[in-house]
């Protein structure tokens, strides 16, 4: 099997942070990070991505060498790696460098160091090193406080530059560095600093809304962002354009400014770009920017990229975004294109069009936590964290009239039964629920302990499975169950249940990492010793001709059988997502759409292209 479409999750992000992105101007590819993934995108072809997933504690930021061919990557837990760029991302170097989290670094322009900073847990703030080596290149003192930034001047002689939370910006010599003043010009938190291409300048910027530009060989003060035409908010990230003529910045007022800097050193405003789609809500805040070549690029707080082309500024950007959480459900539906909808339990619903990525964000009235999920051609029914369920209509990429049904219990799993509309049925810790026309209409005890649920597309036979392992089918007439027949093979709690396409067959999955098919007339199992996972099975999906069932797990893999051949013969792809697979569904019966704890969502092709 191969991979042919990564749709890459978002920067995570966090309110009232910056996060500092970077880039390879020679691939026009940016970096940014997610959970334990580094990922790599390509500013020309979103769906072109690459991503790093060897980190043990979540990453935080990550920058290209010099040349291009290692990337350099930090995390919570305060190690940096040293990986290559290409390829098979092989490890090159692991240091642990600071005792807590690392929010910046930077490799100076020869590629022989790297400057790290972040939090030290009352010890070491920043740390310069040898890249080959991790042999220390000075000594940092000065901070009392976090470290949001730091940056090396690109032409010698070398200086560093670091600023933070205590409101300091300070100015090593070296190398080997040395201490040699502060300036205390910031009223807040100083959140990046950054040398322009030529060293002659550095500019830091400051949740206190200033920017302020300094003398990149002396640290003298030379000027400001003129203050009239300047931020409202909070200014989170700076970035120089190539020639080192303009800056750009981003702030929690949502906006994102160029500014021109003069030879002396001080700022005024050239344009204030405007994404557009801009609802004015928190998720709009700006805290993330990059200048690389003629692209620019700002990054939201609710995972929004926009890119602008920087030689014409009136020109709208590209924008893109996607998931920032786990993806723990999909469905693939057929429309004018096929498309995919994705849930992430945070609440948000992606729509993502197959060849081309994201297609945009449903808009919901209540943005609840999503645990269970089902969709059809004009429907989507979700349940979070409550007792409620909501059912929303969804035409033309537009939510209209969300309804949320309060059933008395913390829903289990539900099922839709199309072809019967108005019937939904979910299940809860020892029963099921009937819902009609957005009603309860009656509640069933069912004495044992529910895990998983389906329903047949007419809505006349439902199969519910327990926590012992159990296969109970029942006969639906109006709204009672009549329990025909129990099915026991399984050794562990079900967790899936789906029928096939056709109706001739129906595929169950368990905790105990087993999978069966099952005859749905003889009720025999057709397919067995599906075995293969090493940890639990989440989701499952059958291949629209039903010749073949997927399974995704939590060992990162998801394996693909056919039905009439032995379990043996299976498919298998190993590390499908970084966390463990959460969501299934094929596209066709060549292409398996999945999704995962890393936030992205992947399509595979089963036939060699």
């Amino acid at each position: 099997m191969e991979l042919s479409e990564t749709y890459a999750c978002v920067p995570s992000t966090e309110r009232g942070r910056g996060i500092l992105i970077s880039g390879d101007s020679k691939s026009d590819t940016i970096l940014y990070t997610n959970g334990r993934s580094v990922v790599m995108l390509d500013l020309n072809n979103p769906l072109n991505v690459s991503i790093y997933g060897e980190h043990a504690y979540p990453a935080t930021v990550a920058r290209y060498s010099p040349n291009g061919e290692w990337i350099a990557s930090g995390d919570v837990s305060g190690t940096v790696r040293i990986w290559g760029a290409y390829n098979d991302h092989v490890l090159k170097k692991e240091f642990k460098v600071l005792a807590g989290r690392i929010d910046d670094l930077q490799w100076s322009a020869d590629g022989l160091r790297i400057v790290a900073s972040g939090d030290g847990k009352g010890k070491s703030l920043v740390r310069a090193f040898m890249w080959d080596s991790g042999s220390n290149v000075g000594e940092f003192d000065g901070h009392s406080r976090r470290v949001l930034s730091c940056a090396i001047k690109p032409t010698r002689p070398f200086r560093i530059v670091t600023c933070g939370e205590d409101f300091l910006v300070n100015f090593y010599e070296g190398p080997p560095f040395k201490f040699k003043l502060s300036s205390r010009e910031h009223s807040n938190f100083v959140n990046c600093v950054r040398f322009a291409p030529d060293g002659s300048k550095f500019i830091t910027v400051s949740s206190d809304k200033k920017g302020i530009i300094y003398d990149g060989k002396t640290c003298e003060k030379l000027g400001e962002l003129s203050p009239e035409d300047g931020h409202k908010g909070s200014i989170y990230a700076v970035s120089w354009s190539p020639d080192g003529k303009q800056v750009l910045t981003v702030s929690a007022d949502k906006s994102a400014k160029v500014w021109d800097i003069s030879e002396s050193g001080s700022g005024t405003l050239k344009t204030t770009l405007n994404c557009p789609g801009s609802s004015g809500v928190v998720d709009d805040m700006l805290v993330g920017c990059l200048w690389q070549s003629d692209h620019i690029v700002t990054v939201s707080l609710g995972g929004t990229i926009s890119i602008f082309s920087a030689s014409d500024l009136d020109k709208s950007p590209f924008q893109f975004s996607g998931h920032m959480k786990n993806v723990s459900s999909l469905a693939v539906l057929k429309g004018n294109t096929d498309y995919i909808l994705s849930g992430s339990y945070d609440g948000l619903i992606c729509k993502w069009m197959l060849g081309r990525g994201f297609s945009g964000k449903l808009q919901r009235t209540q943005n609840t936590q999503i645990k269970c999920f089902a969709a059809h051609e004009e429907e989507i029914v979700t349940s979070g964290y409550d007792n409620m369920i909501s059912r929303i209509s969804y035409k033309d990429d537009q939510c209209t009239n969300e309804e949320a049904i309060d059933i008395g219990n913390q829903p289990k799993d539900l099922s839709l039964a199309p072809l019967s509309p108005d019937l939904l049925l979910v299940t809860f810790e020892s029963g099921v629920v009937f819902l009609r026309d957005g009603k309860v209409v009656s509640t069933i005890d069912l004495g044992f302990t529910v895990t998983a649920l389906a329903v047949t597309p007419d809505g006349t036979e439902a199969i519910v499975g327990g926590q012992d392992g159990k296969l109970h089918l029942y006969s639906i007439s109006g709204d009672s169950l009549t329990e025909e027949t129990v099915l026991e093979k399984h050794r562990g709690a079900i967790s899936v249940i789906r029928y096939s396409p056709d109706l001739s067959m129906f595929a169950s999955a368990d905790l105990n990492r087993e999978a069966v098919v099952w005859d749905r007339v003889s009720r025999e199992m057709k397919l067995k010793n599906m075995l293969y996972h090493s940890a639990r099975i989440n989701c499952l999906a059958w291949s629209p001709n039903s010749s073949m069932v997927a399974t995704g797990s939590l060992d990162t893999c998801v394996i693909v059988y056919e039905v009439d051949k032995p379990a043996s013969s299976r498919m298998t792809i190993k590390g499908a997502h970084l966390g463990g697979v959460y969501g299934l569904g094929f596209a066709d019966d060549s292409h398996v759409v999945s999704s995962g704890e890393d936030a992205c969502i992947r399509v595979w092709s089963l036939t060699p292209q």
